[in-house]
């Protein structure tokens, strides 16, 4: 169904009108970061506005700060938008105004983006909905803790998608994130693995420790743990189909106390992503027995810790034909961007990809003409106001959608 040209031009009309204030929005919440699970004072920021808006709304969720909101309409069933709120623990190194008020607390993945985006779109729905029914619910979904806490299940699991606890049952759902390889006013994304599963290894290596200028009377962990990271590297380049996408990363390192000490164990960590279930399957395989093939070689005993993540965030055709179709009538066709391949980054996001058809999409951050700026998980990132229309008015269509 094609858009109405009325509807745009009112749309975008109600966003310039409210497009201050949420500016404003998101700097206060850029200058109260929370961490996972402790977003107190963000989720009373949702609440009240939604409270403002006169949409119902529930908390409490996914541990105590999750909020969820709903505005019902003419369907039996519901559309959801998604935003996560939590921020990281950096310390913040923009020098904006509006920069952290907690050290080493930065909202620098834009969460506060996020969160600002779907209260803004909540906001203009409301007033349309106060003129004319809407032709579905629309869910409003505040998550907690995606920055490893696993916000997005837990909001799953008390119901947020199946209408036990406001609403009635989703039947589609879509989320965005702030991109920077994308300018401002372009979207973009894919059908299929949109984002990589987020795994994590622990391998505590152990051999027998004694001093260092007598090696031959010791079992050293510590080179036995260089042989394994090395290893490690070919299960990608030597068991992953080439066509395929996998990560193997060794991110932490602890052994000894002393310089002249050989160690007992030695501690290793890291992260393994992947696209792919059978793929997840594998690296998990060949993890551990590439570990104790080498540990063995090496006269050491070692455990191998597989601890599964977030699964692969899967983007269903219908809600990407959805997403492209709204987005090309609302934005324009020049601005839809395809997205060749996956990102390797992981995101709750699929917890409800798991439950209902969705589409994750991301945003452009990029000013136009610049070709780059700080990266998502770095000190000096700021998310961009100029992109928090974009996603407003993207939203706000894709609720509006017969």
């Amino acid at each position: 169904m094609s858009l109405d040209t009325t509807q745009k031009t009112l749309i975008r009309s109600m966003i310039a009108e409210e497009l201050d204030d949420l500016i404003a929005l998101r700097h206060d919440l850029h200058t109260h970061p929370e961490l996972s699970f402790e977003e107190v004072r963000t989720s009373e920021v949702v609440r009240s506005r939604l409270r403002e808006s006169n949409i119902d709304f529930v908390g409490d969720l996914a541990g105590g700060t999750g909020v969820l909101g709903h505005l019902p309409g003419a369907a039996d069933d519901s559309i959801a938008l998604r935003a996560d709120m939590d921020a990281l623990p950096i310390h913040e190194l923009t020098g904006v105004p509006w920069a952290s008020r907690t050290d080493g607390r930065m909202h620098a993945c834009g969460h506060d983006g996020h969160t600002t985006i779907l209260l803004g779109a909540a906001r203009i729905l409301a007033r349309i909905a106060e003129k004319t029914s809407l032709p579905r619910g629309v869910s409003f979904i505040f998550q907690p803790a995606e920055e490893g806490g696993a916000g997005g299940k837990l909001m799953c699991e008390d119901g947020v998608l199946d209408g036990t606890k406001l609403g009635t049952p989703v039947s589609s759902i879509f989320g965005l994130h702030g991109y920077v390889h994308a300018e401002v006013g372009e979207v973009t994304a894919r059908v299929g693995p949109m984002l990589a599963a987020a795994d994590e290894i622990e391998i505590t290596i152990t051999g027998v420790g004694g001093h260092a200028a007598m090696p031959h009377v010791c079992v050293d962990p510590a080179v036995c743990a260089a042989a394994v990271i090395q290893s490690l590297q070919t299960v990608v380049s030597r068991s992953v189909d080439p066509l395929d996408s996998a990560v193997i990363s060794i991110t932490k390192m602890a052994a000894g106390d002393a310089f002249n000490v050989i160690p007992e164990t030695v501690s290793l960590g890291g992260t393994v992503r992947s696209l792919q279930p059978q793929t997840q399957d594998l690296l998990e395989a060949r993890i551990g027995e590439t570990v104790a093939g080498i540990a063995a070689a090496h006269g050491c005993t070692a455990e191998t810790r597989y601890i599964r993540g977030y699964p692969v965030t899967m983007n269903h055709p219908d809600a990407v034909e959805r997403y492209e179709r709204i987005a090309r009538e609302c934005l324009g066709s020049e601005v839809v961007l395809p997205l060749a391949a996956p990102v390797m980054g992981g995101e709750d996001f699929s917890f409800y990809g798991q439950r209902v058809p969705a589409c994750f999409f991301f945003l452009g951050l990029l000013e136009k003409g610049q070709t780059r700026m700080p990266g998502l998980h770095n000190a000096q990132f700021d998310f961009n106001d100029d992109a928090l229309a974009t996603g407003i008015e993207l939203f706000c269509h894709l609720a509006l959608d017969c």
